[in-house]
C-alpha cells in the first residue's frame, strides 16, 4: 500500500506551538492470524502494574506545569450530548483554540497553546469548522453509528463520507464488539479497512469499546487487527460504556502499538477517552506513555486524551501553581 501524504499545520515563525499532525498515515498490512492468535495477556501482572502507577511518579511545580501543558496540547476537546447546539460548539471551539488564558501561559514561560482537535457528531460539523477557521484545530467527528456501532454497514461508510465531505479531519469510528467476541478477525479486519478507506484523506481513530470486549487478551487482539487494517489511532471506548479508558487496558494496548512499531516500523497513535477528567490522572497517563513508547508519542499526533472537563481542572492546577490557592471550579468553564 502506498503511504498517504503527511498533513502538517502551518506556525507562525517563532511558535512552539507543536504541529497537530506530523506522522505520516498507517498505510495498513496484510491480516496476519498468527500473528493476532498469538497474542495473550496476562492479566494479573497488568494489573498489580497498573496499580502502582499513580505513585510511582511524582511530578512538581514548573515541571508540573510544563507536562499539564503538554496534556492540554494533546485533548480532544470533546461535546457528545444530545442536546449540543451551535452556540454550544462555538463556545466550545472558542476555549480550544485559547484553553489557557494567555496572561496565565505568560506567568508560566510557556508558549500558546491550542488543544488537539474539537471532537463533535456529525450534525455538528459545519459549526465547529466556522468556529476554528484560521485556527489550524482539526476537526474530529465520531461516526458509525457511535456509540454501539450496530446501524447497517452500508449506512456507517456513508455516515463517514458525509462526515468527511461535510469537513472533519478526522474520524472516531466504533468496531463491532462482536466480531472480538466471536474471535471473527477477519470480519473484524474486513470492516476496519472498508472504514479506513472510505475516510480518505482523514485519520480514523478506531475506538475498541475495551470495557464489552471480554478480557484483556481480546483488547490486546482487537487492536494488533485494527492496526493491520491502516487504523491511525486505537483508542479506548466512546464514554458512553460502564467501563472506559482504565490503566490495565492502557498499558495492553500500548505494548500492542509498541510491538506493530518494532515488527513495521509503522507509528500509531492511541487515545484514553472517557473518565479522564483529573489532571493527575492526565500526569499518569503520560507518564506511562513515555516509558512505554517513549517521547516521540508524547504528542498531538501521536497521543489524545479523549475529554470533556479534564481541560477545566487543569487550568485549576496551573493557577494553583502561580498563586498558591484554589480557585472555584467555575471560574474555568469550558465556554
Amino acid at each position: 500500500m502506498q503511504t498517504d501524504s503527511t498533513h502538517t499545520t502551518s506556525q507562525s515563525e517563532g511558535s512552539t506551538q507543536l504541529p497537530q499532525v506530523t506522522e505520516p498515515r498507517n498505510p495498513g498490512m496484510p491480516l496476519d492470524l498468527d500473528w493476532v492468535r498469538g497474542l495473550q495477556a496476562n492479566t494479573s501482572a497488568i494489573e498489580r502494574r497498573a496499580k502502582t502507577l499513580p505513585g510511582r511518579r511524582s511530578i512538581k511545580k514548573a515541571h508540573q506545569a510544563a507536562w499539564l501543558a503538554r496534556a492540554v496540547s494533546c485533548i480532544d476537546l470533546t461535546t457528545l450530548s444530545g442536546d449540543d447546539t451551535e452556540r454550544r460548539v462555538a463556545r466550545l471551539c472558542a476555549k480550544g483554540r485559547q484553553p489557557v488564558r494567555r496572561e496565565m501561559l505568560e506567568a508560566l514561560g510557556l508558549p500558546d497553546l491550542t488543544v488537539g482537535a474539537i471532537c463533535v457528531y456529525h450534525e455538528m460539523i459545519p459549526a465547529a469548522v466556522r468556529a476554528l477557521n484560521g485556527s489550524g484545530i482539526p476537526v474530529a467527528a465520531v461516526s458509525t453509528g457511535f456509540p454501539a456501532g450496530l446501524s447497517p454497514f452500508h449506512l456507517r461508510i456513508q455516515e463517514i463520507r458525509e462526515s468527511v465531505t461535510a469537513g472533519a479531519e478526522e474520524i472516531d469510528i466504533v468496531i463491532s464488539r462482536r466480531h472480538v467476541l466471536e474471535g471473527n478477525w477477519t470480519a473484524l479486519y474486513d470492516e476496519m479497512a472498508e472504514m479506513r478507506e472510505a475516510c480518505g484523506n482523514a485519520h480514523v481513530k478506531a475506538i475498541l469499546a475495551t470495557g464489552e470486549l471480554g478480557s484483556l487478551r481480546n483488547v490486546a487482539r482487537a487492536s494488533a487487527v485494527c492496526m493491520m487494517a491502516g487504523a491511525d489511532f486505537i483508542k479506548t471506548s466512546t464514554g458512553k460504556e460502564s467501563v472506559n479508558a482504565t490503566l490495565p487496558v492502557t498499558l495492553v494496548m500500548l505494548r500492542a502499538i509498541r510491538e506493530f512499531h518494532e515488527r513495521t516500523d509503522i507509528r500509531v497513535g492511541y487515545k484514553p477517552a472517557g473518565g479522564i477528567s483529573k489532571a493527575k490522572d492526565a500526569l499518569v497517563y503520560l507518564a506511562l506513555i513515555k516509558e512505554e513508547l517513549g517521547d516521540r508519542w508524547l504528542r498531538p499526533d501521536l497521543f489524545r486524551f479523549g475529554a470533556s472537563s479534564l481541560l477545566g481542572d487543569i487550568e485549576r492546577q496551573l493557577e494553583h501553581h502561580l498563586t498558591g490557592t484554589y480557585s472555584a471550579g467555575y471560574r474555568h468553564g469550558l465556554g
